[in-house]
């Protein structure tokens, strides 16, 4: 086969990854979303997630991303109800932001509406970070790296940076907090154990200001 023939059937299997990928989520949005909206943020999401090399990236991972943003824009349209929701930003979306996205989706146990994203995502988890939640009984090993974007950041009620400065987003009305904590990139499991623990704390903080019950942690840390 030569390579015209196999870009062909490449793009063809892009297009239909594209069409299967669409259609799930304008099954899920039908009557609250257009498809074209679908179709240009699965679009994005896909160059997005592209640009940020990360290595385990699949369609899947793309439908995903798209899904977390139609959501956000959907609780805009209809704030009717909406769940308390937080935005946790860092660099590289990579480990301060991810665990504590974890101990909020863990601790809040649905009762709360959880993002998180980077400033600049880099390809892969901090393996270091995603160990130090296992041992806290929390899983955040099927997440990915991925950007903000601006229909998650004007949904939220509450925005959490952690060393992004200002390349954070600010808009008006959502409340933005900083929280200062050290970067547990390229530090062993002894030195980020602390990290994790400090963010524990400081989501159970933020989870009683959003009025908020917390939900024991089988691992009993934070």
């Amino acid at each position: 086969m030569n390579d015209r023939s196999t870009a062909g059937l490449e793009q063809a299997a892009a297009r239909l990854q594209t069409t299967t990928a669409v259609d799930h989520l304008f099954g899920e949005f039908k009557g609250s979303i257009d498809r074209a909206t679908i179709e240009m943020l699965y679009e994005h999401s896909l160059q997005a997630l592209s640009a940020a090399r990360v290595t385990s990236f699949t369609p899947t991972l793309a439908e995903r991303f798209t899904r977390e943003r139609l959501q956000a824009l959907a609780s805009t349209s209809d704030r009717t109800g909406a769940l308390p929701s937080v935005l946790f930003l860092c660099v590289h979306n990579a480990g301060r932001s991810q665990m504590a996205a974890g101990w909020f989706r863990s601790l809040a146990g649905g009762r709360a509406t959880v993002y998180s994203g980077g400033s600049d995502p880099t390809s892969d988890l901090n393996p270091v970070a995603v160990e130090a939640m296992r041992e806290v009984g929390i899983s955040i090993a099927d997440e990915f790296p991925k950007p903000w974007t601006d229909e998650v950041a004007r949904a939220v009620n509450v925005i959490v940076t952690m060393g992004c400065g200002d390349e954070c987003p600010v808009y008006p009305g959502v409340r933005v907090v900083d929280w200062d904590l050290d970067d547990p990139a390229e530090l062993g499991i002894e030195a980020v154990r602390p990290i994790r623990d400090e963010i524990g704390q400081r989501v159970r903080g933020l989870l009683a200001e959003l009025g908020v019950d917390v939900t024991s942690t089988e691992g009993g840390h934070a």
